[in-house]
């Protein structure tokens, strides 16, 4: 503390000041009377730069309150659209570092999507530039995701709404996996405002004819597809922005060339289309002659040595006709604590084999799924085995394509597949 000395004062001597304080160590060193810490002017400072900080970000903040809700979205999006020229896939570690609206990544974390696979940093990018991709990747490396981000992302930045009808369209082979596709979709665009609708055989054709024509992301099978085209006048595909054919080759392997045949004839020119197979066959390229322009190859499995994961152990059995149910219930008997899936060539054999071992009751709960069955006891089906921690599934090849059946320990294949690629599929 400072004081001014009272002698001096009272004989109008020059002031002298007196320092008073307690020294430390022995060292002429006083405390100061105000801390650094408490200092009034330093801390008004502080308060100071922090409060324009804060006036200043409040100031942009009613700037932007101010803003009608559609030109807000609308810069959200052309700073989304500078950006998808600068993708580089190298790049990419995390789906976030993708230039993609917060609808779609707050649906990719709910889902607990967070690293992209190969084919998806691949062709994620090329789809958000608009261009046609033709795509193959070996069964289980993540196609689905990989055409449902693009689709979700080119409907945003055109503000798509339920009035502006039909917007993307995705073909699958079969029911089940349409099906799949759609609970896919269903997480991922659960933040977007976009109606999605599920179109397969089995289901009530009145109820879909009196919804399809409100629905902005459509995924159907071929033969259901074309029976709405023909049959359905409200159904309109004008305004089409992407065709997506999931499982092309499978799609053409059961018959449905000349069915395709006829969508396409039926799509709008102006679109953007993703094709993705498993396998490259010439029927397959003669479809994407037909649907695709200038598309952009992408070959994930290229870079691998086999077409099955490296990790898969294959085993075979010689054994007797005779006794190959008792084999596979022995099989079964002493692998109960596991998740198996046992393929079939025929809906009649999954049907005696599943009738005799629910009679013989091995220890394990049995499930069908083929083609003969309902729609509604597919899905069943379905959802229970993907559900259950220790199943057996007894199946013809409508599981063996693009299903997605979590932990599964055994696939075991009773009969002969056809040829390679339909063995490959099933493991």
């Amino acid at each position: 503390r400072t004081h001014v000395c009272s002698v001096c004062l009272q004989e109008g001597r020059p002031f002298c000041v007196v320092i008073m304080g307690e020294p430390s160590d022995g060292k002429k060193s006083y405390k100061p009377l105000i801390d650094r810490e408490t200092d009034p002017v330093k801390n008004f400072e502080r308060w100071k730069k922090k409060y324009n900080h804060i006036k200043e970000k409040c100031k942009i903040q009613r700037k932007e309150a101010h803003k009608p809700l559609w030109q807000i979205e609308k810069e959200s999006i052309s700073r989304l659209e500078q950006r998808y020229s600068e993708i580089n896939i190298s790049e990419i570690v995390k789906f976030s570092d993708f230039p993609l609206s917060k609808n779609t990544l707050r649906g990719l974390i709910d889902a607990q999507y967070r690293l992209p696979t190969e084919i998806q940093k691949q062709t994620i990018g090329l789809a958000l530039q608009g261009k046609d991709v033709l795509g193959a990747a070996k069964t289980g490396s993540g196609k689905t995701l990989a055409f449902v981000i693009p689709a979700l992302e080119c409907l945003y930045r055109q503000q798509w709404m339920a009035v502006d009808g039909l917007g993307v369209l995705v073909i699958s082979p079969t029911r089940e996996l349409a099906y799949q596709t759609f609970e896919v979709l269903r997480k991922v665009g659960r933040y977007h405002e976009f109606s999605a609708g599920l179109v397969i055989g089995g289901k009530d054709l009145k109820h879909e004819s009196a919804c399809i024509h409100r629905t902005n992301i459509l995924i159907c099978t071929p033969g259901r597809l074309l029976q709405h085209m023909d049959q359905t006048s409200l159904f309109d595909t004008c305004n089409l922005k992407m065709l997506i054919l999931d499982e092309a080759d499978r799609i053409l392997d059961m018959g449905f060339s000349e069915t395709m045949n006829a969508i396409l004839e039926n799509l709008p020119v102006q679109r953007q289309t993703l094709l993705f197979s498993a396998t490259q066959t010439k029927s397959v390229k003669d479809l994407a002659r037909l649907s695709l322009k200038d598309p952009q190859y992408v070959w994930v499995h290229d870079k691998a040595m086999y077409s099955t994961p490296a990790t898969l152990e294959q085993n075979y059995v010689v054994c007797d006709l005779t006794q190959k149910i008792n084999l596979l219930f022995s099989f079964l008997k002493s692998h109960l604590k596991k998740k198996s899936i046992v393929f079939f060539s025929s809906c009649k054999e999954v049907q005696y084999i599943y009738r005799v071992f629910c009679r013989l009751r091995p220890g394990i709960q049995v499930l069908a799924l083929y083609g003969k069955q309902q729609q509604m006891k597919r899905m069943d089906v379905y959802n229970e085995f993907v559900r259950k921690k220790f199943a057996v599934l007894f199946a013809t090849d409508i599981a063996a394509r693009g299903l997605d059946f979590p932990a599964v320990n055994w696939v075991l294949q009773l009969d002969c597949p056809e040829d390679a690629n339909t063995y490959i599929h099933r493991v």
